[in-house]
């Protein structure tokens, strides 16, 4: 006699059980599968990112001065590329000579401030345990595994520089060809909503471009005032230094005062304690007045946020990460706001209220 099938060992309840298993181990391998790609291709994000960055600029300008001239599109974009390398150009060529000469002192100077350095850590018990430590051979090697990987590049130091320029020198040319190609890949129903996501994003990386270099400016400032009135050597280059990496919250700063204060210890002691003291003022400024005064008019982003973000990404893909983490920090924050937090709040208004 056949066997009949037991109805229960293919009920709806199991196909469906099976069903919902599939689709969940099927989600799961394609988000690993995209966290495999995005972590290898980061590094190119990163540079497309720059390359995005200088477009927002060009672009930013460019619109700026339409608004004052009335004339085309493209004459204004052409003028705002122009305009921008040839200030940059006059402003080396007015004192890129004594830039480069202070440059070429302090990289002269840095080796015998290094050792003037350790000669003061060796008049202490605790400084030289430090200078045991650190110059140890264990520490060495993590320090320089640490650097390597740190200071990677995805096509060398002049290659990245060669493909962020020309990336940005494209987008800012022609953007509406990049922006609705990549709005032409979402669904139609969602291609409205991609459209104003792209506005949204363009808007706010505009202000935080434009709070960046006025506090860069001002550092620059302060830092070359501050350093000629106390009357330390090669104040140009030390600000200009200070200014430019104050592009890097929390960690720029701390880059910028290490060889000011080694070159203020080859005056005296006092001079490197002046110095040190001088940078820690006008951290506090910036990041208390100037950069919060910014933040709120501009942009508003959590300083923690901001540090969690350059702790993660330095630690996945190095300088370019800790040099960009606050633009892809702000491109996450629109993201989640347009696509997720407004929908919600919408669809709560939406929904009846339940007793």
């Amino acid at each position: 006699m056949d066997q009949k099938t037991d109805p229960q060992t293919t009920s709806p309840n199991d196909l469906t059980f099976q069903k919902k298993v599939w689709i969940t181990a099927a989600i799961f391998a394609f988000m690993v599968i995209m966290l495999l790609l995005i972590k290898s291709t980061f590094n190119v994000l990163l540079l497309v990112l720059a390359g995005s960055l200088i477009a927002v600029f060009f672009r930013a300008l460019s619109s700026k001065i339409q608004s004052k001239t009335k004339w085309k599109e493209g004459i204004c974009v052409a003028i705002s590329i122009i305009s921008t390398l040839l200030i940059v150009g006059s402003i080396f060529w007015l004192i890129g000579s004594k830039v480069q000469g202070q440059m070429t002192e302090l990289i002269d100077t840095l080796p015998k401030a290094i050792d003037n350095s350790k000669a003061w850590l060796n008049e202490s018990s605790i400084g030289e345990k430090i200078l045991t430590e650190v110059s140890s051979e264990k520490s060495m090697a993590k320090g320089k595994a640490f650097v390597g990987q740190f200071f990677q590049s995805t096509f060398g130091v002049l290659g990245d520089l060669y493909v962020v320029l020309f990336i940005g020198l494209f987008f800012t040319i022609s953007p509406q060809t990049y922006t609705k190609g990549f709005v032409k890949i979402v669904p139609v129903r969602g291609q409205q909503k991609a459209q104003h996501v792209l506005e949204q994003l363009g808007e706010k990386l505009r202000n935080w471009l434009k709070g960046t270099f006025l506090s860069m400016f001002v550092v620059f400032l302060l830092t070359a005032i501050g350093l000629a009135i106390i009357g330390m050597p090669l104040w140009l280059v030390l600000a200009l230094l200070a200014g430019i990496l104050c592009f890097i919250p929390n960690f720029g700063p701390l880059i910028a005062i290490i060889p000011a204060v080694l070159l203020g210890l080859l005056q005296s002691t006092q001079m490197a304690l002046l110095v040190a003291g001088l940078y820690i003022l006008i951290q506090f400024v910036e990041s208390n007045f100037i950069t919060t005064t910014i933040q709120k008019k501009l942009t508003n982003m959590p300083p923690a946020l901001i540090l969690i973000a350059q702790l993660f990404l330095s630690g996945l893909t190095g300088v370019w990460g800790l040099v960009l983490a606050i633009p892809v920090t702000l491109i996450i924050m629109v993201v989640v706001e347009e696509l997720y937090i407004k929908n919600r709040n919408d669809h709560s208004k939406q929904s009846p209220d339940e007793d």
